[in-house]
């Protein structure tokens, strides 16, 4: 009697489900129980069991399917034959379970071969496309033969392929055995056309019996379903190996064309090329407004989520700042992910490669990438639009271009800017209404589904799912919390959200420590999901698990989205350029195309053209105007606190006495001061004076508020030399120290300088009694102007004040009380009421004028007291000692312009132009300022002109790449 449980009929299920499985696992024929060896050479019509050919278990229960499908009744009375009817009862109930049995494996068969090869071809067009690496194979399979074994590689080609091939159904056999298990489990629970078939039979059977064949079904199910499973992991186990061996000989083969096996320049990668563009797109509109439409990888979720833990898992390195439950991405990170020799890290802007195997370099990767986020975020801002640009190379990894974005949150928390939350939301937009970019939506699987707040923007941006791939985070810590597991299954079968994906991931990042490596996190995961009962059960599939799953299915999506859309996006940046071209061509005719740094690099030359300028001013100029503003600024001191106070004394020993000490405090504290001020105003006027002559010589006045911008900073800049204060005010003492007029030319010339400075105050002086007193009769009768009344009393006070002087020609520059009080008294007598402070401030100005007429007559006397001076007569008349004193203030004058035109020329001219210098390469430096000086329609014409080529030419570049790749 041959049962289901039997030998036979195992090693038959066995050899059919190892041929559907596409591993041809052969059983000798001798090897069969008896009973099943004969039932095979009486159905095959082979005579000889030696000679005969091995059967599949298909034709094997075809054949016996003519047996009986029920025992023939025994006629009645005959009690003889009961054993033997008993036992054709037997055989017929046998055959119609093997009967059963033979639907059920001929549908699991066809079925199943059907399966396996879908998914055997949906797997192989998972595979990571390698082609990018056939610009090395060419190259240097003729200049390596000498350094590596070319017949050990070829011979060991074909057995990892032979094993890449055999994998693919092995991943599928769960699923086979999955459909087997359910098809007999509805054979045991009861199938109606079966069921109604076997009826009589299943009357008569035991019950005690049923039990053991279904206990046996179901044990046989189960040792299959663990074999495969350890099966499958032994093969995953030799795949990883090949993988690693595999990576091994690629990085010794980068490593010795590193090394100069041949002189060649080595072409960038696909993937390079692409980012490049996204960096100058980046640079182009910073603010996201006419963003571009090329594909990108954007990482979106929740705060806390685990972006960031995936984004290093893809990337394989711990890259990232890490903080608990803080935010820590305040800005959106383009990482670029290629293949390459070294696991390295290097910023965009920046030379320096991180080594991302040593753990110093990691740190300061990641304290770099921190510093950048916190400068980018401006002052009362917590996060920033500013993107920051990394790539990543090393062995295995996925090429991809993926962007980190802040994480959402719920609500802002202390220390959070007000509209941080909105921010957040506005970055997430403008990256997700990309309709090209693709959307990996982080769900953190540790908190219920129903806290996310990314799940319903992510729906709001793509709602067909289309360009979505979910991912749940922390399956470990969810199947620990959670009651029910089969939530799990449902979020990740896209019925738990109401968002629409592409595909579902589920993965484990780690234990949570910020100190675990990569290998470590690798480990775990792997466990997790080898002894989870969520992949063991069924509620998740092998290729829905792990990063690593994650890592080609995103850079698979990537690659198809990037072929539809790039081409597209080229015609339109074409379009651009064509529609910037025609409004130059119409606007600006004659003038070439020079962008913003081009503008800046003529304006710079024109500046210091102009500052070169500076050295051909004559010295006479620059005397003659140093000499000029100097008494400017010098003379008032000179006359009221020097001359005035020295010239009202007696006696010309008083005089000369006074003058001295006056004249030795004035040029230690201030004299070289005002000189110096003085110098350096008279450099900045000519400065300005050559600027402005140069901006109406057919300058471009595009450049007026650089220029300005310039000149203000570099004087601010200026500092003259305070070693040259000392030198000069020993060279000030000197001159002022002698007294000895060799010749009349120098005599005459002093009286002139005194005549022009006493006449200048002179005519102060009555301008200041003008004021004082008003219009005389003329100007009354003639302007129709009138006296106020205080002028009235000034008027009174001039004319009481000027009879004074007319009785006391002599007299002093002060007024005594009693003389006030007489003048008061006649004054009031004339019915004036006057202030004794009016009548002393009216006298100050009235013997000022006196004095300075005097002088002014004393000066005529002079201009014939050469001779006396020279001969050194003693002639009250002729004390030309006031003479003298002008002509030591005019020496001086004269030798400071000559001492501060040597610093300006030799000196202080090279020193600005240096300034000017530093400022023109510190503006340079600075792109904000250079946009902020540098403005017009024009600048922005010519730098969009110019984006636009070098984006269109590099996108032409990424296709042609693009092209050949295929």
């Amino acid at each position: 009697m041959l049962r289901v449980g039997s030998k036979a009929a195992c090693l038959a299920c066995r050899n059919l489900v190892s041929t559907n499985m596409g591993v041809r696992f052969r059983v000798p024929l001798q090897k069969l129980h008896p009973l099943s060896r004969a039932i095979h050479h009486r159905y095959s019509g082979n005579t000889n069991p030696q000679r005969a050919p091995h059967r599949t278990a298909a034709r094997y229960f075809t054949s016996m399917s003519r047996l009986p499908m029920r025992p023939p009744k025994p006629p009645p009375g005959s009690g003889g034959r009961g054993h033997q009817q008993q036992r054709n009862f037997w055989v017929a109930r046998l055959a119609a379970r093997l009967l059963k049995l033979r639907y059920i494996l001929l549908g699991s068969a066809v079925g199943g071969g059907y399966t396996a090869k879908k998914t055997y071809d949906e797997w192989k067009d998972m595979l990571p496309d390698f082609s990018e690496y056939n610009w090395v194979i060419p190259d240097f399979v003729w200049e390596l033969s000498e350094q590596i074994d070319l017949d050990k590689l070829a011979k060991a080609l074909p057995e990892m392929e032979e094993i890449v091939k055999l994998l693919p159904d092995l991943d599928k056999i769960g699923e086979n055995f999955t459909f087997i298990k359910s098809l007999l489990s509805s054979e045991t629970s009861g199938d109606p056309p079966l069921k109604a078939a076997d009826s009589s039979a299943a009357s008569t059977q035991d019950s005690s019996d049923k039990q053991y064949k279904k206990s046996s079904d179901r044990e046989r199910i189960d040792q299959l379903q663990e074999e495969l499973l350890r099966t499958q992991l032994k093969y995953q186990r030799m795949l990883e190996r090949l993988e690693k061996e595999n990576k091994e000989l690629r990085k010794v083969v980068l490593q010795k064309d590193d090394k100069g096996i041949h002189q060649r320049k080595v072409k960038k990668s696909l993937i390079d090329l692409y980012s490049e563009v996204l960096d100058i797109l980046s640079d182009y509109d910073s603010n996201y407004n006419t963003q571009d439409h090329l594909p990108r990888v954007v990482v979106v979720g929740d705060q806390s989520a685990g972006k960031t833990s995936v984004l290093e898992m893809v990337a394989q390195a711990r890259i990232f700042p890490r903080g608990s439950g803080e935010m820590m991405t305040r800005s959106p990170v383009k990482v670029t992910l290629s293949e390459g020799p070294h696991h390295v890290a290097m910023f965009k802007d920046s030379g320096r490669e991180f080594d991302l195997s040593k753990e110093e370099d990691l740190a300061a990767l990641r304290h770099e990438i921190e510093l950048r986020m916190r400068k980018s975020v401006k002052e009362g801002q917590t996060v920033s639009t500013e993107t920051i640009s990394l790539s990543v190379k090393g062995p295995g990894i996925q090429r991809m271009v993926l962007v980190d974005l802040p994480g959402v949150i719920s609500t802002v928390t202390a220390g959070m800017a007000a509209d941080t939350k909105e921010t957040i939301f506005s970055i997430s937009k403008a990256y997700m209404q990309n309709p090209n970019a693709i959307i990996l939506c982080i769900q953190d699987g540790s908190v219920d589904a129903e806290r996310s707040i990314v799940t319903d923007l992510v729906s709001q941006m793509d709602p067909q799912g289309k360009r979505t791939i979910f991912v749940l985070t922390k399956v470990d810590l969810a199947e620990k919390n959670l009651a029910s597991p089969s939530r799990i299954q449902q979020i990740v079968e896209g019925k738990l959200f109401p968002m629409k994906a592409l595909g579902y991931f589920a993965v484990v990042t780690g234990r949570g420590s910020s100190s675990e490596s990569i290998d470590s996190i690798k480990d775990y995961e792997e466990d997790f999901f080898q002894n989870s009962r969520l992949l063991r059960d069924g509620m998740l599939k092998a290729h829905q698990v792990t990063t690593k799953n994650l890592s080609l299915a995103v850079s698979d999506c990537f690659w198809k989205m990037v072929r539809e859309s790039v081409e597209q996006q080229a015609d339109v940046f074409k379009a651009s350029r064509f529609n910037l071209e025609t409004e130059w061509k119409n606007n600006y005719p004659r003038l070439r195309e020079l962008d913003r740094n081009e503008l800046y690099e003529k304006a710079k030359n024109e500046i210091l053209d102009e500052v070169i300028s500076l050295s051909q001013v004559t010295p006479l100029h620059w005397e003659s105007i140093l000499q000029k503003k100097l008494w400017e600024r010098v003379s008032t001191h000179v006359i009221e606190n020097i001359y005035l106070p020295a010239a009202q004394t007696m006696d010309s020993g008083t005089f000369n006495t006074t003058v001295d000490i006056k004249l030795k405090q004035w040029t230690d504290k201030q004299l070289p001061h005002k000189a110096l001020e003085v110098a350096w105003e008279t450099l900045q006027e000519e400065f300005a004076r050559f600027m402005a002559e140069y901006r109406g010589k057919d300058q471009d006045d595009i450049f007026d508020k650089l220029k300005e911008a310039v000149k203000d900073e570099s004087i601010k800049r200026h500092k003259w030399n305070e070693r040259a204060m000392d030198s000069l005010r020993v060279i000030q003492h000197n001159a002022l120290e002698d007294r000895s007029i060799t010749d009349k030319p120098q005599w005459d010339a002093a009286i002139s300088f005194m005549e022009e400075t006493l006449q200048s105050r002179l005519k102060d002086t009555e301008s200041v009694i003008s004021d004082m007193v008003g219009p005389d009769w003329k100007q009354r009768w003639l302007n129709w102007k009138n006296r106020t009344p205080d002028q009235h009393i000034r008027n009174e006070t001039k004319n009481e004040l000027e009879r004074l002087l007319k009785l006391h020609d002599d007299h002093t520059a002060y007024l005594a009380n009693d003389e006030v009080t007489t003048v008061r008294k006649n004054l009031e007598g004339r019915g004036v009421e006057v202030d004794p402070v009016l009548i002393k401030d009216t006298w100050h100005q009235l013997y000022r004028r006196h004095f300075l007429q005097n002088a002014l007559s004393h000066c005529n006397l002079c201009k014939r007291g050469f001779y006396y001076y020279q001969r050194h007569f003693v002639d009250s008349e002729l004390e030309c000692n006031d003479v003298v004193l002008f002509w030591r203030i005019q020496r001086m004058l004269v030798i400071t312009a000559n001492t501060l035109r040597q610093q300006l020329t030799n000196t202080e001219v090279r020193r600005l132009e240096k300034n000017v210098k530093e400022v023109l390469d510190d503006f340079g430096e600075d792109q904000e300022r250079k946009s902020q000086l540098i403005t017009g329609r024009r600048v922005q014409l010519a730098e969009d002109l110019k984006k636009v080529r070098e984006i269109q030419e590099k996108l032409e570049a990424f296709i042609e790449a693009l092209h050949k790749e295929k």
